[in-house]
């Protein structure tokens, strides 16, 4: 994709549409202000019926929207926000990293190998760079290749596997420094959860059979990327409604076994469609003001009876960053809370596997469907009991083994473990409950109910637990001296004048 960023070597070469130089990419900008500024000739010309084709000006959300959007590069943000960023954005560049050997960021790596393109942009966990769409796409699937990404609760939606790889691949096109960065990356989980919660989050998926975990991170995506490209409020408006018009997924996510199509639809595509939307309206790309209201808008067609100025709820002043959950665990959400508490309960009463007779995990029945008796080992709670009772503890190694789910003392184990769908604990969804009741051989009968999971807003982990979980996915990728090196820039971000020079830190050597 063609930017005014573009490498002097494809400017050389004259490679057909490609053929952009800086002075064209000015000229479009100059453009894209004018258009902004002063309306064409044809948005108030008629029809051949005679009617008016007027454009209808932005509307009461879109505008405030758009302006905080626009302005979201520039605006400092709180310390424990700043914080918060730092935390996620190394989480999921340590997904990324973690999904490289796994089979879906086998695929995505193999993908990236195959296009070609544009040298660029970093693709993590390899020696490729790519264009900034197929980098996004790549570092999109390499983040959801398994369940160690984060997740945001009320918008029921994984927020940082497309808004991380989104940031870095606009971020890297536009050479923007560490602390922009960041900023991006925070409108991203401010934009994106926002858009399904309005939706009605849960309620939303469950009922249209759209996704929300497509929705959500495609507009967050999006956002991140738009802000690294430095859109104005007006583009940030066209940007919007291109994004809209790539909007999609479905709920039949969830019967994919492999999790290649759902690392493509969580993380792929939403990073892919989020870069090109802010990577058109960049080259002078216009289009309809307000795809938030008006006739045919995002919201008649997804949920007619959702009230738009939910895009705006306490927008500046409450940062969805702050209330996306980071996973102690490296698994499936709906079983962060049962592996919590058995590790509880074991601090309370040390027992060993062979004590135990009996393991009922009660769980909210929509989670309990996700999770029971899955083929793929970081996603089945029966197995995943099965190894903490065994090891006393879940490594990203021993819950991405495939080889565990044969072996005969895991399956020893497990044959204790029983699922127990929980209508009550239904009810309180979005909050993920666990109540795990252990029975001991002697007859102790043992029981734990964790309502806030490790790693919560509520409970959240600590800068060193961040640390620790992110030197398990990554050390084993890159090495414990590149890791350490990682780890501390990730922390020193405001000191990085240019992204890309995180580059050589994110892949092999």
């Amino acid at each position: 994709m063609p930017t005014d960023m573009k490498s002097e070597r494809n400017e050389s070469e004259g490679r057909g549409p490609r053929n952009l130089t800086r002075r064209n990419l000015l000229e479009l900008a100059g453009l894209t202000f004018g258009a902004a500024a002063f309306p064409s000739p044809s948005a108030f010309a008629l029809n051949s019926a005679g009617q008016d084709k007027t454009t209808k000006p932005a509307g009461p959300v879109m505008i405030p929207l758009s302006n905080y959007m626009s302005e979201a590069a520039t605006h400092p943000l709180p310390d424990e926000i700043t914080e918060k960023a730092k935390h996620h954005i190394l989480d999921t560049l340590a997904a990324m990293i973690s999904g490289s050997n796994l089979l879906p960021g086998k695929r995505a790596l193999e993908f990236a190998q195959a296009y070609g393109g544009d040298e660029t942009c970093t693709v993590v966990a390899s020696k490729l760079s790519r264009g900034a769409i197929e980098a996004a796409m790549t570092n999109g699937v390499l983040a959801h290749s398994d369940e160690t990404d984060d997740s945001h609760s009320p918008s029921q939606s994984h927020p940082g596997c497309a808004v991380v790889p989104a940031a870095l691949a606009a971020g890297e096109q536009f050479h923007i420094s560490g602390t922009h960065f960041i900023r991006a990356v925070t409108l991203g989980y401010d934009i994106g959860p926002r858009v399904t919660m309005t939706l009605g989050g849960q309620q939303f998926e469950a009922e249209s059979h759209w996704s929300t975990h497509s929705i959500a991170p495609l507009f967050g995506a999006a956002a991140a990327a738009s802000c690294a490209a430095g859109l104005n409020a007006q583009q940030m408006r066209w940007m919007l409604g291109y994004t809209a018009h790539q909007s999609s997924g479905l709920g039949s996510w969830n019967r994919d076994t492999e999790h290649i199509q759902k690392a493509f639809h969580f993380g792929g595509m939403t990073a892919r469609n989020g870069v090109t939307s802010a990577l058109l309206v960049k080259l002078g790309w216009t289009g309809v003001d307000d795809v938030f209201s008006g006739k045919d808008n995002f919201f008649l067609a997804y949920n007619p009876k959702a009230d738009p100025s939910g895009l705006l709820d306490k927008l500046g002043v409450r940062y969805e960053v702050a209330r996306t959950n980071i996973k102690k665990w490296p698994v499936g959400s709906p079983i962060q809370a049962a592996l919590d508490a058995l590790e509880l309960l074991r601090k309370q009463r040390p027992f060993e596997a062979g004590d135990v007779k009996q393991v009922n995990v009660c769980l909210a029945t929509d989670e309990a469907a996700i999770v029971n008796n899955r083929e793929i080992p970081d996603i089945c709670v029966q197995h995943l009991m099965a190894v903490a009772l065994l090891d006393k503890t879940v490594s990203f190694a021993s819950a991405h083994d495939p080889s565990k789910m044969k072996d005969p003392a895991v399956l020893r184990e497990r044959a204790k473990v029983n699922l127990i769908p929980d209508a009550d604990l239904e009810r309180l969804m979005p909050l993920r409950v666990a109540v795990v009741e252990v029975t001991l051989v002697d007859g102790t009968r043992l029981r734990q109910r964790v309502d806030n999971v490790r790693g919560t807003p509520e409970n959240p982990m600590t800068r060193d637990e961040i640390l620790a979980k992110a030197r398990d996915l990554i050390t084993p990728v890159l090495g414990a001296e590149k890791c350490a090196a990682l780890l501390h820039k990730i922390f020193d971000l405001e000191s990085v004048s240019d992204i890309r020079t995180l580059r050589p830190l994110l892949q092999l050597s």
